[in-house]
């Protein structure tokens, strides 16, 4: 590891996994506006939050966990442009009030919670040397 290493750790964060409690959330926010399925969950994740990714598992277990609480069904439907038929998923209409709810919860997180850190440091920082006197080198340590 170099010095410029951690600089760089913080210009540009790695990304955030959401866990299963916001994966939920953020799937009836997206599901509340339309249908989807799960590779379109992920991509428009990816897309519209940069700084958050989703793993499969997690979301296919967030996914699972909704339809097990009668919150969003799924059907079959052939998708223009794929294959196979895909795995759509829509918020049952006696839950729109909670999935709501819910949406506005992944809102505000992600509005007052920013995945990724603010940099804390100049993208070119003109200061070269380390801080209490350890000279920044480019030598590992």
């Amino acid at each position: 590891m170099k010095f410029e290493d951690i600089y760089q750790f913080f210009q540009e964060p790695p990304p955030i996994y959401l866990n299963k409690e916001l994966t939920v959330c953020y799937v009836l926010s997206v599901l509340v506006q339309g249908d989807s399925y799960g590779t379109e969950l992920i991509q428009n994740l990816e897309s519209e939050y940069s700084e958050y990714r989703l793993s499969d598992t997690v979301l296919y277990s967030a996914l699972k966990f909704l339809e097990s609480e009668n919150a969003i069904k799924g059907y079959w439907k052939k998708v223009e442009g794929r294959g196979r038929p895909r795995r759509m998923y829509q918020v049952r209409p006696e839950c729109l009030q909670q999935a709501q709810e819910l949406a506005r919860l992944w809102r505000s997180y992600v509005k007052t919670s920013p995945g990724a850190p603010q940099p804390l440091i100049p993208s070119n920082p003109s200061f070269k040397g380390g801080q209490g006197g350890i000279p920044i080198t480019g030598e590992s340590f």
